[in-house]
This record gives structure tokens, C-alpha cells and sequence, in this order.
């Protein structure tokens, strides 16, 4: 009689754990339920059974203890990382654990504009809910010595690109980030210039990459600007450049510059002030940057804006005159 209980067990166990062992590997292959991606967290602390339940509550599992002994078998349960993650319709606990172990974590973007001042470029920052702010309200020297660079201007020092990071990375990462960018890029241009430029530093060129930004958005005109305003510093001729008589006006500017403004001294005013200015007045981009180091060979010597995005060269002020007369008889223009 005992053996036929302990034969009647053996083959009840046998039975349960082939159901047990079915049943696991349906769920391994199983996929998830939901429609759409479905974002998921695993916060700082979260335990393995913490992760298996809040996945099972969110549907993505079906069975929140076979997901544990999927992790135990794989070595795998203290590998889990946090972060938020994207989780894609149909996708099986397999997967759904290789990526949380492999932290695969969901990436969010911010993108810096050509022709952006450091001022947008913070504002857009701050207003990013998935960044860690931690510079809101502070100097612009402050923010430069909390990333290293004390005593640097900020303006153009950052490259123009979107950026990716994982949520609550911190302003100043992404800061950094796009400093180190800049110095790179601009440093390749540098080493790779023209030879008998009349710029003596990577930051005089960066100034002026920042001003034939700002001038124009036309791919094919980067350099024939850049041309004119080298020219312009060879022969000692002031540069006379609206963007940068804007950027020196601040708040002061509502839209127009007045002959007043031109005549109105501060050191970004290039009408009044012989050379470049002190700084770099926007973001240039690797396009610019290239302009300001490989300027086009000619004779032209000034340009003004058609209304329509480009511009007309001239190498005399006679030539000048007569386009300014042609395009911009009610607007005021680049002399």
C-alpha cells in the first residue's frame, strides 16, 4: 500500500511539474499584450519581485514568478538597471529582460539650433522636464565654473545638434557635452585652415563663424561672406555687420535697427568699432565653421540681402550702391 502512495505521488509530482515546466516555457515565449509601447521605469532600490509585479500590473507579463525564475536561471536578478524604457507591442519576457539588464533605457533629445544665443540655449534646457536642472537662475560665469571653464564666455561655445541622454541627466552633462563638441569641431577646422588667414586663434575664428552664421542660411553663400568680411579685416575696413550691432543692443532691440543704433557705441558694434568683436554673438554650425577658415578668393567687398534669403556681392561701393538702390530701397542695409 505505501508503495503504491509513493508510486501514486511520484507520478503526480511528474505530472504537476510537467505542467509547471509547459507552462514556463509558454510563458517565455508569450508575448506582451499591449498595443502600444508602454514606457516602464525600474527606480533606484526596485527589487526583482518589485520589477516582476509592476510588470505583470502593467501587462506586459502574464506571470510575475516565472519572470523571477527567468532572472535566477539567467543569473541575471541583481543585473536589472534602472531607467525608464521604451517597451515595444508583442515583445516576450525574454526580451523584456535582456533589456532592462542590458539598460537599454529609453533616450529623450534636445536639440540646439544654428544661430541660437546661449540665452535660448538655456531657456529650451530649462524647460526640458526629462533634464535635472541644477543651474536654474545661476550667472553665466557660475554655470562656466561649474563645468571647468572659468572665466570663459559662454556665447557660441556650444555646438548646434540635437543631443540624446537618458531621463534625469543633468543640465550640466548635456552642457558639457556640447562644449566638448564644439572644441572639437572647431579645433579640426583650425588645424585645417586656410594658412594666411588674418585670424590669429581658433576663438577669433569662432567669433566670425558665429557672425557668417548669423548672416546668412544659405549653404553656398557661407564662404563668399566669409570672404568679404577677411577682406574687410585685411584692408582695416570695418566689418559693419547688422547682427552683430543687434546682439550689442540686448533688450534694446524690438525688431528695426535705426540709424541711432548704428551710430550708438558698444563693443559688439562693428560700425562704429574696427575688428571683430569680443565674442561670438550665436551657435555657428560645422558649416559656418568651415566658412570662417576656408573663405572664397575674390574681390567682393560688400553685400546686401535680395528679400528673398540671398545676397548681391559687389567689389566697389559704387557696385554696392546700385544694389542696395535695387533690393532694399526701404530697408536699411549693409554699407
Amino acid at each position: 500500500m505505501i508503495r503504491w502512495f509513493l508510486f501514486s505521488g511520484l507520478i503526480v509530482a511528474s505530472i504537476i511539474l510537467g505542467i509547471a515546466y509547459r507552462d514556463y516555457h509558454q510563458f517565455l515565449n508569450h508575448p506582451s499584450e499591449n498595443d502600444q509601447a508602454v514606457v516602464f521605469e525600474v527606480m533606484q532600490g526596485d527589487s526583482l519581485g518589485v520589477v516582476s509585479s509592476r510588470l505583470q500590473e502593467a501587462g506586459l507579463i502574464n506571470n510575475n514568478r516565472w519572470f523571477k525564475l527567468l532572472a535566477f536561471k539567467s543569473k541575471a536578478e541583481a543585473s536589472i538597471k534602472t531607467g525608464v524604457y521604451s517597451i515595444q507591442p508583442a515583445t516576450t519576457p525574454v526580451t523584456i529582460l535582456s533589456t532592462l539588464v542590458a539598460g537599454r533605457v529609453n533616450q529623450y533629445s534636445i536639440t540646439f539650433v544654428e544661430g541660437w544665443s546661449f540665452k535660448q540655449l538655456l531657456q529650451v534646457l530649462g524647460k526640458n522636464v526629462h533634464i535635472k536642472q541644477t543651474i536654474t537662475g545661476m550667472s553665466y560665469d557660475a554655470i562656466m565654473s561649474r563645468l571647468g571653464y572659468p572665466g570663459q564666455h559662454p556665447e557660441g561655445r556650444f555646438f548646434p545638434e540635437t543631443y540624446f541622454f537618458i531621463n534625469n541627466t543633468s543640465d550640466l552633462d548635456i552642457l558639457k557635452r556640447a562644449y566638448e563638441k564644439m572644441q572639437k569641431n572647431l579645433t579640426e577646422e583650425w588645424e585645417n585652415r586656410d594658412r594666411k588667414l588674418p585670424l590669429k586663434t581658433p576663438y577669433e575664428a569662432l567669433i566670425l563663424a558665429s557672425i557668417i552664421e548669423k548672416e546668412t542660411g544659405r549653404a553656398g553663400e557661407r564662404a563668399e561672406i566669409a570672404g568679404v568680411f577677411i577682406r574687410r579685416l585685411r584692408k582695416n575696413m570695418l566689418l559693419q555687420t547688422d547682427p552683430t550691432v543687434i546682439y550689442g543692443m540686448g533688450e534694446r532691440y524690438k525688431g528695426n535697427i535705426r540709424r541711432k543704433d548704428l551710430r550708438t557705441d558698444t563693443p559688439y558694434n562693428t560700425y562704429t568699432r574696427f575688428g571683430l568683436p569680443p565674442t561670438p554673438i550665436a551657435m555657428p554650425g560645422q558649416a559656418a565653421l568651415h566658412a570662417a577658415v576656408h573663405p572664397k578668393q575674390g574681390d567682393t567687398l560688400f553685400f546686401v540681402a535680395k528679400g528673398n534669403g540671398s545676397h548681391i556681392f559687389s567689389a566697389t561701393l559704387k557696385q554696392h550702391n546700385q544694389a542696395v538702390n535695387q533690393y532694399q530701397k526701404k530697408q536699411r542695409v549693409k554699407q
